[in-house]
């Protein structure tokens, strides 16, 4: 794990310098007052939770602790997630690079990370109690949403020509990557097989981090004069708070490392 451990720390710097010059580099974004604003609400999760959560994470793995190891792995999928949108939905700036750099190095990281994972003894790590099978339903409910908004309205523009009214690369990523990890991760941890435990774990850590910017940012701009509002509050405050019951359930269960 050095050489993830060491990326990892890359992606600390790199992050910090994202999101402290998205917040305060007047003119860095150059999308409309709407997205300006996402971006900006964005990086405020990113460097005030995010970063000091993946610092920790890392040290306390280094002491041997199981759960941040996970926590650290979910960490990463949220930045790769996270600086997908950048990379591929923010207008040209200055930071496109750092953009590069932050999205590629997390997905390496991550690779690395879960190829160094002990499959063949990690479902051995949980209690025989860990309740996977209320985890599994969890995730399919974070899931079937998704699934029928979005791969619906994909659905009706083939008949009706009418585009959906969201950017094309939420539903690329949440079609492509979220849907299918969540769903593959509720099947194989019914089953109790390993990559089920993992992908759970992966995915609900993103699913804090992650429903903690959208939140985050609903909230504000809905208290923000533009007239555009995001609707989604409700579903976003699902995520967050059904990720954190469902992640400290699966993480509780995680027997202690016996020296």
């Amino acid at each position: 794990m050095k050489t993830v451990r060491i990326l990892s720390y890359l992606l600390i710097a790199l992050s910090v310098i994202a999101s402290a010059g998205g917040l305060l580099l007047p003119n860095l974004y150059r999308d409309t007052e709407f997205y300006r604003m996402v971006w900006q609400n964005n990086d405020w999760v990113t460097l005030v939770l995010v970063v000091p959560a993946l610092s920790i994470a890392i040290r306390r793995t280094d002491r041997g602790s199981r759960r941040a190891h996970l926590i650290w792995l979910g960490l990463l999928v949220y930045l790769f997630y996270n600086y997908a949108f950048y990379l591929f939905g923010a207008a040209f700036n200055w930071f496109f690079l750092l953009y590069v750099a932050i999205f590629a190095l997390s997905v390496y990281a991550l690779a690395l990370g879960l190829w160094h994972l002990d499959t063949d003894t990690l479902s051995h790590w949980f209690e025989e109690k860990t309740p996977v099978r209320w985890i599994a339903a969890f995730l399919v409910a974070m899931a079937l949403p998704l699934i029928i908004v979005e791969a619906g309205q994909c659905i009706n523009f083939i008949f009706t020509g009418r585009p959906p009214a969201s950017p094309s690369l939420i539903f690329a990523l949440d079609l492509s990557f979220v849907v299918p990890n969540m769903m593959l991760g509720a099947v194989l941890l019914w089953r109790r097989q390993a990559w089920g435990y993992v992908l759970a774990a992966l995915m609900l850590v993103k699913g804090v981090t992650y429903g903690a910017v959208l939140s985050f940012s609903a909230t504000v701009i809905w208290f923000s004069d533009l007239p555009e509002k995001d609707t989604l509050l409700p579903f976003y405050l699902f995520v967050l708070c059904g990720s954190l019951v469902f992640s400290w359930l699966l993480l509780k269960n995680l027997k202690p490392v016996v020296l």
